[in-house]
């Protein structure tokens, strides 16, 4: 049997090709109930648009790039990372759409290289952009490229926004910390942050230092790089070098940071959380199945990857600039600050 055609399918309904199309592509243009009869004829006939006449059809390729800055062996590892593409990649199919992911470690040049190229070559529709820098560059450049983008993770710029993307309160995930720290009897702390070039780490260490200070409790800062090892190293300094002191509460910015502070902690002969609690800033199989069991901040990376992708296939279809901001992190309190 012959597959149906858009002609065939709006001569069958008697409605106009145009909105077969519009309806197929999910598009404005048709009633709802129009798009719910060519949906439903579609499925009973078992009929599916060829992905290349769609592209064609809307000048698209069909593809949303992602590049991402940072060691890939540390990105294979990063349960946060694996969830946002877990998320991002739902959203995308659904929207019967790919994903062009590029690692590029930690090099700006093969980054904006990247972003040049893929305009010059009409590869993807337009690009999700993460961790935002200090005056970053990359806004600017990929609308000089014409390139529609939604950043994860952006500033609140006001209304109405500049640019499409998702926001988060940093300053209420930290007083969830801190709060929980001051509970437990915490009065000497330290928070191991990542690297504060990104401006979602400077609203973690503003919002830790604030609220510690309400509450009388002294905040010692290391910068980290989210690698296990990192981790490590700055849980042996604090307890060994530290300039206040060993802490008796170390904040990690990550799952795979707090996996090492537990490692030196064993290293050092110290017990968790009798001699040091740790809270880990990031939820994941690792805080459950680590021995104890690490409290941490359940952030739903899945959700947020999906939400970014959907603000960006709504930019692609409608043209309008919109901000979602992500719900407040719930903790997850666990053995790593509950002594027994």
């Amino acid at each position: 049997m012959a597959k149906e055609t858009i002609a065939g399918l709006a001569k069958r309904l008697g409605i106009s090709k145009a909105s077969v199309s519009y309806a197929l592509n999910g598009q404005p243009g048709v009633s709802e109930l129009t798009r719910r009869r060519v949906l439903d004829l579609a499925e009973e006939l078992e009929w599916y648009p060829s992905s290349s006449a769609r592209a064609l059809s809307r000048s698209r390729a069909g593809a949303v790039g992602m590049v991402l800055s940072a060691d890939p062996l540390l990105i294979g590892t990063e349960p946060y990372y694996m969830g946002l593409l877990a998320g991002i990649e739902t959203a995308l199919a659904e929207g019967d759409m790919a994903l062009l992911l590029r690692m590029v470690a930690k090099d700006p040049a093969q980054e904006r290289a990247t972003y040049e190229r893929w305009a010059g070559e009409r590869k993807v529709d337009g690009v999700l952009v993460f961790d935002h820098l200090h005056d970053d560059p990359r806004p600017a450049l990929l609308e000089r490229l014409g390139l529609p983008f939604v950043l994860h993770g952006a500033p609140d710029t006001g209304s109405p926004p500049t640019f499409s993307g998702t926001t988060a309160d940093h300053g209420a995930d930290s007083a969830t910390i801190v709060h929980h720290l001051d509970a437990g009897g915490h009065r000497r702390i330290a928070h191991v942050s990542g690297p504060q070039t990104f401006l979602h780490e400077e609203e973690r260490i503003r919002g830790v230092r604030e609220c510690a200070a309400r509450h009388g409790i002294r905040v010692e800062h290391y910068e980290a790089d989210y690698a296990l090892e990192s981790g490590r190293k700055a849980m042996t300094h604090l307890i060994t070098a530290g300039s206040a002191g060993p802490p008796t509460a170390v904040v990690f910015g990550n799952d795979l940071m707090s996996m090492g502070g537990l490692l030196a902690l064993r290293d050092l002969g110290l017990r968790c959380p009798d001699d040091v609690a740790i809270i880990s800033w990031d939820d994941s199989l690792h805080c459950q199945l680590a021995s104890p069991s690490v409290t941490a901040l359940s952030r739903n990376p899945g959700m947020q990857g999906r939400v970014a992708a959907e603000l960006l296939l709504s930019l692609l279809d409608t043209g309008e600039v919109r901000t979602r901001s992500m719900p407040g992190s719930e903790l997850v309190v666990r053995s790593s600050t509950s002594p027994t």
